[in-house]
């Protein structure tokens, strides 16, 4: 499929790479781009072991455009954020890969969302995040009201949602809302090396993991001790499974299949 607001680059390695390419614009998420990564997010959840989403250009997204005043008094926001936002971070969330976001730059608003609704954030230490939409009357979207309160807690989710106030990498590092920040000499090759590692990973205990871990939020100890069952005894009858302990036994790395 071809793309104009983005690219999918597609390697042998299993690594799918969609890169948000409108720097020009600070990446800014317009309708074409939310519909061209929903798409190429499903792409890459079919063909690909590993999804990684990052920006083209300074920045890694600046959000949803809300400057053009000709167009304020006929935007529906709340048709956007189901129509064209809810199937974009879904099909992200939803993917069956893992996926990694590598936060190159600022990341706002609904740019600094679509990159939590990645499995892992990886930023760089010159990358920032930030939820501004207090700021002109609005609160925080595109899921920000959900991977800020569950990754950093209710108070400091709701610091950012109210102050707005800009957070460097390295204190979304410390506050649990990303995974890492890398010094940006060190970013490209980490999240190369991040990727690779997942890509040659078991990717159905990967799928199980996301599902258990993510549901957690809603179980009592009882039923998700009982999936962990569920889903364990599923892994153990994987062939994958069975190639981890014998490349254990023989002392080399495993070739995982993902089945």
């Amino acid at each position: 499929m071809s793309y104009q607001t983005i690219k999918l680059d597609l390697s042998k390695d299993g690594v799918a790479i969609l890169t948000l390419n409108q720097p020009q614009t600070g990446n800014l998420l317009d309708s074409q781009m939310r519909a061209e990564i929903t798409d190429a997010a499903r792409e890459a959840g079919r063909v690909a072991r590993v999804l990684v989403l990052t920006g083209a250009g300074p920045t890694f997204c600046s959000g949803q455009n809300l400057s053009d005043r000709a167009n304020l008094d006929n935007l529906d926001l709340e048709r956007v954020l189901r129509d064209e936002y809810g199937p974009m971070l879904r099909a992200i969330y939803d993917c069956p890969v893992p996926t990694l976001a590598a936060v190159n730059g600022a990341a706002a608003g609904a740019g600094a969302n679509l990159a939590l609704a990645a499995d892992v954030v990886i930023a760089k230490h010159s990358a920032s995040f930030q939820q501004p939409l207090s700021r002109v009357g609005l609160i925080p979207d595109a899921g920000g009201t959900y991977w800020m309160t569950r990754n950093m807690g209710h108070a400091k989710a709701m610091g950012a949602a109210l102050f707005g106030d800009e957070i460097s990498a390295e204190q979304a590092d410390q506050w649990g809302l990303i995974w890492a920040a890398v010094p940006d000499e060190e970013f490209t090759p980490h999240c190369k090396e991040r990727a690779l590692q997942l890509a040659k990973g078991p990717t159905l205990a990967y799928r199980r993991m996301k599902e258990a871990i993510r549901d957690s939020w809603n179980n009592d100890l009882q039923i998700q001790l009982e999936k962990e069952a569920r889903h364990q005894g599923s892994c153990a009858r994987s062939r994958d499974f069975k190639e981890g302990v014998v490349a254990f036994v023989e002392g080399r790395p495993p070739h995982f299949e993902g089945r």
